[in-house]
């Protein structure tokens, strides 16, 4: 684990700084080091995004002159870098939120390369900056030119916000492979684990709407969750009563048949072997029409509604 005491805020002395976009991360990327006292300007297209960083307080500049500054942060999404038109130079240090770029070969730049990944969503690191939390991070150095690139991306990481609840060191490659794990083998095993509960729940008797407060609205799985990060298994199972450990405990096996690994392991090879990512450049290629079709299946306006009549039966 990495800290403040890791970094050296000098390193980036006399360094200009340009964040490229102004969206889910650029903005509080851009707002955080801009408190942090660093030489920042911000890159982005002519939308939006463009007038929101004006009414922050930004004088944005083209995407072709970005390559300019001394340190390159690309903040736009994963698919989207490949096709921006920038030119880091030779000593230029390009920084990404995501691995995904270079894990899969998608971007290749001169100078020095790496990744500053906050475990966090874009708002989320504007929060806790301004909350002096601050936030975890996963660093990692990618190409190292100019032999300033760890030193450096430290530096920026502590700027961000990023160093203060700690660091992981990881490779881009490790931390790609993590997030889509995340993503493509724990939630759709979590969603089904859900499902096959409201099936079970319901063919009990037990209300949808009771059932579904249980699950989420009700808060309390969340906030065992935020107990078990601030105090750790251990601890916080002596918050719950002994009737609820003896059954927690006690049934903890009774699923081990089911091989939820091997399925799991075949999802990982399509990451691994970069099957996911040539699938996703030819769904953006087609114009996302599978992921509009899953968007409507799986989150249309009929869940939407019905979500909303629920949440606003419970107050807030």
């Amino acid at each position: 684990m990495l800290h403040e005491s890791d970094a050296d805020p000098s390193a980036l002395d006399g360094s200009s700084v340009c964040v490229v976009g102004y969206g889910n991360q650029g903005r509080p990327w851009a707002l955080n080091l801009r408190d942090a006292g660093l030489d920042l300007r911000v890159a982005v297209r002519s939308d939006d995004t463009r007038e929101q960083a004006v009414a922050d307080g930004f004088d944005p500049v083209a995407l072709d002159r970005a390559g300019e500054a001394d340190v390159l942060c690309l903040l736009v999404p994963d698919d989207v870098i490949p096709s921006l038109p920038v030119a880091p130079g030779p000593t230029t240090l390009t920084v990404v939120a995501s691995g995904y770029c270079l894990a899969f070969d998608r971007l290749r730049v001169e100078g020095d390369v790496a990744m500053v990944a906050p475990r966090m969503l874009g708002p989320e690191v504007r929060a806790c900056y301004l909350e002096g939390t601050g936030f975890v991070t996963a660093i990692g150095v990618h190409a190292d030119a100019t032999g300033t690139a760890r030193a450096r991306t430290l530096a920026l990481a502590r700027a961000l916000g990023g160093l203060r609840r700690g660091a992981v060191e990881m490779t881009p490659v490790q931390e790609a492979v993590l997030d889509l794990a995340v993503e493509q083998l724990l939630s759709p095993a979590l969603t089904r684990v859900n499902e096959a509960f409201v099936q079970v729940m319901l063919e009990s008797g037990i209300p949808l709407d009771a059932i579904l407060v249980e699950l989420t609205l009700s808060g309390e799985i969340e906030r065992n969750y935020r107990m078990l990060r601030e105090e750790g298994f251990v601890a916080q199972l002596d918050h719950h009563s002994p009737t609820s450990q003896y059954g927690q405990l006690s049934r903890r096996g009774r699923f081990d048949a089911h091989d939820v690994a091997a399925t799991m392991r075949e999802l990982l090879a399509d990451i691994t072997t970069g099957r996911f990512a040539d699938e996703w450049d030819a769904e953006r290629d087609a114009g996302h029409p599978t992921l509009e079709a899953l968007r409507r299946r799986h989150a249309g306006p009929e869940l939407a509604a019905f979500e909303q009549e629920l949440r606003a039966r419970i107050r807030p």
